[in-house]
């Protein structure tokens, strides 16, 4: 069985590239065959390799950016995915679309469900929630996944960040009233390849789903969750445990609005796929064990 791997360079696509090898033959392409500013090359990819599975791990993810760049992110966010989407259904293949928190509204202190009424806050979040909307109306099979606050070892990150800062000064400010879970691409990666492995065999299962860490964090609890690891692993931290401030959104001008509420219900997901999602902190363990033993 052929997959066909979009975005196999990010942190998603790396560890999909790992946790999908079992299920087939995975195709990736590099950029100049894959710009996902241009849906008509990646319509054409699929024509041309026409596997049984497309999983695009790709997106504009540059929240802020795409406040002066809607079209560009319109494009890889929303249009490209549409064109995939289509071109599976016109071969009969599966596609995997990952989507954000960022297409609700954020408001309340409650996790959402697949059945929340969508309502984004920033130019981001209408992207993705297009891209979700063309792919409901391809009339493909799909399996579409909203998830929240991805990091992985590899790449740009909020804990990655927080370390190198920790590290440099003595005091921070992190933002205190933004809450969600963690979400490793490494766990993302491994809950897709068992997810569809079972569509595989129940394409009635295909749809949408939430998928994420379990528990709930703020990023100020986050950061000093972070921070206090390295302290304790020996990691030379300046910044001090009392000088970690917390302050409201409003403290930092931003481009672009952020959810207040990230919280995502993924009861649906784990009583369907008969999966435990583990809590966001053995997840953050890990990767920090990783960075720290370098």
């Amino acid at each position: 069985m052929k997959l066909l791997l979009l975005g196999h360079r990010g942190q998603l696509g790396w560890e999909l590239q790992r946790s999908l090898a079992p299920l087939g033959d995975i195709v990736t392409a590099e950029r100049h065959v894959a710009d996902f500013s241009r849906p008509d090359q990646l319509a054409a990819l699929v024509k041309s390799q026409r596997p049984r599975i497309v999983v695009n791990a790709a997106a504009y993810t540059a929240v802020d950016r795409a406040e002066s760049e809607p079209e560009l992110a319109r494009a890889v966010n929303a249009l490209t995915p549409g064109a995939l989407a289509r071109e599976c259904a016109a071969i009969d293949a599966i596609l995997v679309h990952y989507s954000s928190d960022y297409v609700l509204d954020g408001s309340g202190n409650t996790p959402r469900d697949e059945s929340a009424s969508t309502a984004p806050l920033n130019a981001y979040g209408r992207t993705k929630l297009e891209g979700e909307t063309l792919v409901r109306a391809s009339g493909c099979r799909h399996l579409m996944l909203r998830t929240s606050w991805v990091y992985s070892a590899r790449g740009s990150n909020f804990p990655k960040t927080m370390l190198r800062l920790a590290a440099e000064r003595d005091r921070l400010t992190v933002v205190d009233d933004q809450f969600g879970a963690p979400t490793s691409a490494e766990l993302l990666a491994d809950v897709t390849a068992h997810a569809l492995s079972t569509v595989l065999r129940r394409p009635d299962l295909c749809g949408l789903y939430h998928v994420a860490a379990g528990g709930e964090t703020s990023w100020h609890a986050l950061a000093t969750f972070v921070i206090e690891h390295a302290r304790a692993a020996g990691a030379p931290i300046l910044v001090a445990a009392n000088a970690i401030e917390a302050v409201h959104s409003e403290a930092f001008s931003t481009a672009a609005r952020r959810p207040a509420n990230s919280r995502l219900d993924t009861s649906r997901f784990r009583t369907t796929f008969g999966l435990n999602l583990p809590h966001w902190q053995r997840g953050m363990e890990r990767l920090l064990d990783e960075l720290l033993a370098r």
